[in-house]
């Protein structure tokens, strides 16, 4: 393991626990280099996973996609980058649970709305808005009304 200080190639692990989600493992490691500390996840390695789009492409899952739409609903918004983090976790969960080698974008899409609603109103509603392609304000009232009803 690189060190992410020096770039040493040599460390040792000091502490193993589960990590949060209880799907990886947490690691403490030391550099014996530069004698730094720094910390690692361990995750098992999934089957790839292949997003159907819109227009019927296909392109491989990217995690890093899904962070980036949450964290530009939530931005401004009370809401920390760990919740933000066990969001996500948990919407890569529920897709890799489908165990399915293709996934729409669609229901994909569909579990972030999902997870959004109980994480923050405000950024569901953002997200939604992209997503749905809202095209003028009556449709994004019915959205707001929807939700309104759900409560």
């Amino acid at each position: 393991m690189k060190c992410p200080y020096c770039g040493g190639d040599n460390s040792r692990v000091i502490d193993s626990r589960p990590a949060d989600d209880n799907n990886s493992i947490r690691r403490r490691r030391q550099c014996d280099e530069c004698g730094k500390r720094f910390t690692t996840y361990e995750k098992v390695e999934t089957i790839p996973l292949t997003v159907i789009k819109k227009d019927k492409t296909r392109e491989p899952y990217d995690r890093s996609k899904i962070e980036a739409g949450i964290m530009s609903s939530c931005h401004k918004r009370p809401v920390s980058i760990e919740q933000i983090e066990k969001t996500v976790d948990a919407i890569e969960t529920e897709i890799f649970n489908l165990e399915q080698k293709e996934v729409a974008s669609s229901q994909i899409g569909e579990i972030v709305m999902d997870k959004l609603k109980d994480l923050e109103e405000v950024a569901y509603v953002r997200f939604a808005s992209v997503y749905r392609e809202f095209k003028d304000v009556s449709t994004f009232m019915d959205e707001l009304k929807k939700m309104l009803d759900s409560k």
